[in-house]
């Protein structure tokens, strides 16, 4: 099934800000915004809640670290306990290096597995391209509330803030 969205397109981050602020008042669906570059407030004037990749990342460091001092543990004081110098089997500092490392790969390799995940992003995965958007312009995407007769009133606000062109392509809801 596949549904009508229209794409602004903006020359100015200052459009694009004041544009998604208003498409958002007035009721439209914001599929979303495209920038060349990062626009700082963006995420507040589409209403985005903060991500939730922290708390990934948090968590599959913290695995990494368990299970790097666990295995350091178990293999120097419980499997093959070796007398080395004279020190204690269970040496923590000596464990440090090894559970940062897994710390940082656990962390790391999951954040940006669970990052693709999360944004679609595997292989075979087919993405609509707009025309100049990764150069220099901005554009919002806007599907109608109801109807797609709406969508003349989506592209009258957009051009009321600025838009330099508006197109209508037609996506398939997955």
């Amino acid at each position: 099934m596949s549904a009508p969205v229209l794409i602004g397109y903006f020359d100015s981050e200052a459009q694009v800000l004041n544009a998604t602020r208003a498409v958002r008042e007035a009721g439209f669906v914001l599929h979303d915004v495209y920038t060349p570059y990062a626009v700082h407030g963006l995420d507040d004037a589409m209403g985005l809640k903060p991500s939730r990749l922290t708390w990934v990342c948090f968590g599959a460091g913290l695995l990494g670290c368990t299970l790097a001092l666990s295995l350091q543990y178990y293999t120097s004081v419980v499997s093959w306990p070796l007398n080395v110098g004279g020190k204690p089997f269970n040496s923590f500092p000596a464990f440090i290096p090894v559970a940062f490392e897994l710390t940082v790969l656990f962390a790391a390799l999951s954040t940006v597995a669970a990052f693709l995940a999360r944004a679609r992003l595997f292989p075979g995965s087919r993405r609509s391209v707009l025309p100049r958007v990764t150069d220099d312009r901005f554009a919002i995407a806007v599907a109608p509330r109801e109807a797609p007769s709406e969508l003349d009133a989506a592209e009258d606000l957009m051009r009321r803030h600025g838009a330099v062109a508006t197109d209508l392509l037609e996506e398939v809801a997955s």
